[in-house]
């Protein structure tokens, strides 16, 4: 099996969207279902683990090797641009920033932070969301870092400069009111199911 040209190459740093940033530490071949196949060997840093991708498979999973440091600037400096307010439908806006997740360039990471930071000012993210918000912050800030040559720390209080004005901005307008029945978290359901039982309890009391 003669070796496939990798887009890739030993020791290159790419960004693995659903994982964060890391380095190509191997490439190398090993027999699946009956037949060899190539596979890159990425380490990640901030999660300390290693994680094998088929080298077919890369492109579908959205790897992809770091923007350049202009790149970097351009998706910085967007967190700031203005744009229309997210759904109140947190299971919609969930899936539709999910999906901008899994597509993976540094502008709809970058998007994802603007509009889930947006949210948290108008109202407390679901617990999905906020992991959602985490993960996609961390990630920018680590290619941000990575593709201009600084440290994490000088991009974290970047990013704060472009989020807290957007952030006063919001609380200062509300240019919408606040929804009640969207956005609760997952358990709301159970809660109020829970609630009726109780209340059932106390009439048969009676």
């Amino acid at each position: 099996m003669a070796k496939p040209k990798t887009e890739f190459s030993m020791n290159q740093t790419v960004v693995y969207p659903s994982q964060g940033v890391g380095k190509i530490t191997d490439i190398f071949k090993k027999e699946f279902k009956g037949e060899m196949v190539y596979y890159y060997k990425i380490y990640l840093e901030d999660s300390d683990m290693y994680v094998m991708v088929p080298v077919m498979n890369s492109g579908a999973l959205g790897i992809r090797a770091i923007v350049s440091a202009a790149e970097a600037k351009k998706a910085l400096e967007s967190i700031s641009d203005d744009f229309e307010p997210p759904t109140s439908d947190w299971k919609l806006r969930y899936q539709m920033n999910l999906d901008l997740l899994k597509k993976g360039t540094i502008n709809d990471i970058a998007a994802i932070v603007r509009c889930l930071y947006h949210r948290s000012k108008v109202k407390e993210l679901p617990i999905l969301e906020r992991k959602l918000y985490d993960n996609a912050k961390k990630l920018l800030e680590d290619e941000i870092a990575e593709a201009m040559g600084i440290s994490t720390s000088e991009v974290e209080a970047m990013l704060h400069a472009k989020l807290e004005p957007l952030g006063l901005k919001i609380e200062k307008k509300q240019s919408y009111q606040e929804d009640e029945d969207e956005d609760e978290d997952e358990f709301a359901d159970v809660d109020a199911s829970d609630k009726e039982s109780d209340d059932d309890d106390d009439d048969d009391e009676d």
